[in-house]
């Protein structure tokens, strides 16, 4: 069972997911909390509670990151656990996603904030 908890944070979404990212109803959960986003400059996945992730999985988090950046909004993965990392690195995907600390993106967001106040 896959369960997504968003937290958005100003023009950030930050979408907590825990759980397996594997072929099944689980891919279709992720996919669906993922694209609700649109209207976000920064879609943000935390992956600290991923136990598992297969090649569906893979695909998915590769198919999110061409929609959302074609369209000009930022797609990034926080708190990666080292099972995905693993993975990652396995498959030379982790050259292709930007991976972010959770202190970047909650920095980040605050430093928006202040610029679009001073707008």
């Amino acid at each position: 069972m896959l369960r997504v908890r968003i937290e958005n944070l100003g023009p950030i979404a930050i979408l907590h997911v825990a759980g397996a990212i594997v072929i099944g109803p689980e891919i279709e959960v992720l996919r669906r909390s993922v694209l609700s986003q649109s209207g976000m400059s920064t879609v943000v996945l935390d992956l600290e509670q991923v136990s598992r992730i297969d090649a569906r999985g893979l695909g998915l988090l590769l198919e999110l990151r061409e929609h959302f950046e074609s369209g000009g909004v930022e797609f990034r993965l926080m708190n990666v656990t080292s099972l995905v990392e693993q993975i990652l690195k396995i498959t030379c995907l982790n050259s292709v996603f930007e991976i972010a600390s959770e202190e970047e993106i909650r920095s980040r967001d605050l430093l928006e904030l202040v610029l679009e106040e001073m707008r």
